[in-house]
């Protein structure tokens, strides 16, 4: 990988690797493991140090992770180790309410019995991921992290891509992947613009501690200002993601401990009895991004840098991942087939798996945000009485039971049972 110059595409390049990723979170290691199996050398490219990445204490912050993001960990060596420290998601509870006055009459009740492959999910937290990926990183071959790095430019050719890094280090390869976020400098730089809109909503997220067992079941409160989420962790303690209208969440964060747990109280109601906060409070302002393209010559997107959706369906990181298992596909299928794995027509296919199955999830975030984010009598009685309907009809339920499950469409093969 450090052959001084050998096939370079521009002169002076000393690193080399098939594949290039910028951004060491979620998605950029899970792509970097995926890759090393299927044979490509990669560099991962992350802008924060290792030492922040290896946290070990807990924050608040957790991921509600589809039965086929969980596959996709399995097949990448993951779940071993990870398996223990995971909560089943068995049952999935949906109502509409104010804060205050508690659910609604009618209510979706999803079961995991009603699927053969097992739970719905996983709720994972953050530390226990990002430290998995980080030591599979480590262990692969052929995969090196580069910590403390971010890109300041980059150059593509017909004959690969070169980036050039903020400490002057420059690198080559056949295909430069952003896993850069929202605000992706690798789309930016490869001239690929974003569509979207602001919710004028901010998720409050936090864990808890409750004094009851919550036996599995996550629940989402539909309030007027917006969705709040309550997500079962390990033991008696569950993930907040609360949605509230901007200046309210401003103000709601900048309390302290026991005026947070005050405000939120109304809205999560006693029905796990006593509750106190644990580990960290964090916002995160809510809006729809969406890439105009996934791909551009020598780069393709993924995650939050190709599509940003509502946290409503908790569906942010599975399609990520979604993303990540459908790339490696496609590019191991075109090095089998012996084409050039970064050419564009190669990634063009990739954009068009992805591209509609995410259009449709942003349509359908957008359009349930738009629903029930709001306090209208008429549209009160007739989502109300949707739910309701659809809760005594088994096919459907199944059917929505299968889509939070991610497994509906067509499916890479790292998320195949």
């Amino acid at each position: 990988m450090d052959n001084p110059a050998a096939g370079s595409i521009f002169p002076g390049m000393t690193k080399r690797s098939d594949i290039l990723i910028t951004g060491g979170g979620l998605n950029g290691p899970a792509l970097a493991l995926a890759l090393s199996r299927a044979g490509f050398s990669v560099t991962v490219i992350d802008a924060l140090p290792r030492p922040a990445r290896e946290a070990g204490g807990f924050d608040g912050r957790s991921y509600a992770l589809a039965l086929a993001s969980q596959r996709l960990l399995a097949n990448l060596g993951l779940w071993t180790d990870l398996a223990d420290r995971a909560q089943p998601m068995l049952e999935i509870k949906v109502s509409d309410g104010r804060p205050g006055e508690g659910p609604a009459p009618f209510f979706l009740h999803f079961d995991h019995a009603e699927i053969e492959e097992g739970p719905m999910g996983y709720m994972l937290e953050d530390r226990f991921l990002r430290r998995a990926l980080l030591a599979a990183m480590e262990a692969a071959p052929g995969v090196t992290h580069l910590a403390e790095e971010t890109v300041v430019s980059q150059e593509a050719t017909e004959a690969g891509i070169a980036v050039t890094l903020a400490s002057g280090t420059r690198l080559e390869g056949g295909l430069l992947v952003g896993c850069d976020g929202r605000s992706s400098g690798t789309a930016r730089r490869a001239g690929i613009r974003r569509q979207g809109h602001g919710y004028g909503q901010t998720a409050l997220v936090c864990a808890i501690a409750h004094e009851k067992p919550h036996h599995g079941i996550a629940h989402q409160f539909f309030m007027p200002s917006g969705p709040l989420a309550i997500l079962p962790l390990p033991g008696n303690r569950s993930s907040i993601v609360w949605s509230e209208r901007d200046a309210a969440a401003r103000e709601i964060q900048a309390l302290d401990a026991a005026e947070y747990l005050a405000a939120l109280r109304p809205r999560f109601g006693d029905f796990l009895g006593d509750i106190a906060l644990e580990g960290d409070r964090f916002t995160y302002p809510l809006s729809l991004s969406l890439a105009e393209r996934f791909v551009a010559p020598r780069v393709a997107l993924v995650g939050d840098a190709a599509h940003g959706l509502h946290p409503i369906a908790g569906q942010g990181l599975n399609a990520g991942l979604r993303d990540v298992a459908a790339l490696a596909q496609v590019l191991g299928e075109a090095r089998r087939r012996g084409e050039e794995p970064g050419a564009l027509p190669v990634l063009e296919r990739y954009e068009q798996w992805r591209r509609f199955d995410t259009a449709a999830l942003a349509m359908a975030t957008d359009g349930f945000n738009a629903l029930f984010s709001n306090d209208s009598p008429i549209l009160r009685i007739g989502r109300d009485l949707g739910m309701g309907l659809m809760s005594r009809l088994p096919r459907l339920r199944r059917g929505f039971i299968r889509e939070a499950a991610g497994l509906t469409g067509e499916l890479p093969e790292l998320m195949r049972g």
